[in-house]
């Protein structure tokens, strides 16, 4: 084989590897965070409604502490929102799990006022639970 046939050869491999690659349906940047961080609406129905409705509700009552976690609230009373216990705290801060006292109040951080939530607890909420939470603040707290 000429040394003019083998170079056309290799360049054709080359060219069709590349072609193949760019073709490809798999992305080649990795996905961003937000992407595979939990949704709000995964948090409603898997923890709020189940764990946390019984109190922080406006059915039939005033909300405990004046959050509402009822499905299509629980975003407008958490996500920038003044404590109204903790004078300074925030419920949830956007990208700021640790400073988020919503965080604060689950796991029972010295310094929160009244009780660690749930109230009822001990059980309170599991550990992947309180994380669940911790990676959608992280995330950015969408209101997804």
């Amino acid at each position: 084989m000429s040394t003019t046939r083998i170079g056309l050869t290799l360049g054709a491999l080359v060219l069709a590897t590349a072609v193949g690659a760019c073709g490809s349906s798999s992305p080649t940047t990795p996905s961003s965070p937000a992407s595979t961080a939990p949704t709000l609406a995964q948090i409603q129905t898997q923890i709020f409604d189940p764990g946390c409705g019984s109190c922080h509700t406006d059915v039939g009552r005033n909300p405990s502490g004046g959050l509402n976690l009822k499905g299509g609230a629980s975003f407008a009373g958490l996500v920038g929102v003044a404590s109204s216990q903790q004078t300074g705290a925030v419920r949830v801060i956007a990208g700021n799990a640790n400073g988020s006292y919503l965080i604060q109040k689950l796991e029972g951080t010295a310094g929160i006022a009244g009780a660690r939530m749930p109230r009822n607890g001990p059980p309170y909420l599991t550990d992947a639970q309180v994380k669940f939470i911790r990676d959608w603040i992280t995330a950015g707290a969408l209101n997804n």
